[in-house]
């Protein structure tokens, strides 16, 4: 008995030494979309109204929650028995992803009238509680297409290990790309807040001058976010066609790999983005016939 004990630990312990060993390997794997994953979300994250960005963070890391819930063990089924699958989900999403990326350049180019902080304010209580709906669905429906390329990444480096390191590896990661992902963004989104609490010491004490610097960091962190986050769109959706279509690989098989991505994911979303423009311009035709 105390020999099969003892058995049992030294087993705990081989598979425990396994998964600190895959899940560092896992890690500097997918460490690049982890940080695109951050800019992302932490650009779909902002924009909410002060009192609101908490409670509106909270609603987006339990949407992520669950797509990690949804997404882990279809992807070890579709691993096992189904992966081209697997292939056809990123690709899919690489399209959206590009198209996302393309859409925020084209709307950086030619600017929509957007509303200002005092009509928002004087916006209907259910209008600005519909409008924060929407952002929180869009937010967790670009999380779960992050999600699953960073779940595929970690899985393929430890898919010929054993079926429970492959789960706990994988699922550590998967743990860390949310909880690790949101709990930096709501220390963004809270900036301003920290640092009007620091501006209540004495004024030119360091406190003060922190603080002030933190409210001032705030709008241009947020805005080196979406920018950053644009170009992770670009970046992840090329990466997707690059790494799973070896002729698209081939094809720019002379080039860095992070040109490459940006321009397979520019010329994506480019086509992506003129097909949705045209599809637009034809429905408003047929509406108004």
């Amino acid at each position: 008995m105390a020999s099969a004990f003892f058995a049992l630990l030294d087993d705990i312990s081989i598979l425990m030494d396994d998964v600190a060993t895959m899940t560092k390997v896992a890690t500097e794997k997918t460490a690049g979309l982890l940080g695109d994953d951050l800019a992302v979300n932490a650009e779909k994250s902002s924009g909410f109204l002060t009192s609101r960005e908490l409670p509106a963070l909270w609603k987006i890391t339990k949407g992520a929650l669950l797509n990690k819930v949804i997404i882990l063990p279809i992807a070890f089924l579709l691993s096992a028995f189904l992966p081209i699958v697997i292939t056809g989900i990123l690709l899919c999403g690489g399209v959206y992803l590009a198209y996302e990326g393309a859409h925020k350049i084209y709307e950086y180019l030619f600017p929509r009238k957007k509303k200002n902080a005092k009509e928002i304010v004087e916006q209907d209580p259910k209008e600005i509680a519909s409008l924060e709906d929407e952002r929180v669905k869009y937010a967790i429906f670009v999380d779960f297409i992050l999600s699953i390329e960073i779940v595929i990444i970690a899985l393929s480096t430890v898919q010929n290990s054993e079926l429970q390191t492959q789960i706990i590896v994988v699922s550590l990661i998967a743990l860390v790309a949310t909880i690790g992902v949101y709990g930096v963004v709501a220390l963004i989104v809270r900036m301003d807040d920290v640092g009007y609490k620091l501006m209540k010491e004495k004024e030119n004490s360091f406190k003060f001058t922190l603080g002030k610097g933190l409210v001032k960091a705030l709008p241009i962190v947020i805005k080196a976010l979406g920018i950053i986050g644009t170009i992770a769109l670009v970046l992840v959706a090329g990466g997707i066609f690059t790494h799973n279509i070896h002729q698209v690989h081939d094809l720019l098989v002379g080039l860095p790999s992070t040109l490459a991505d940006a321009l397979v994911g520019l010329v994506l979303g480019g086509i992506a983005l003129a097909l949705m423009l045209l599809f637009n311009i034809l429905r408003g035709k047929t509406a108004h016939a």
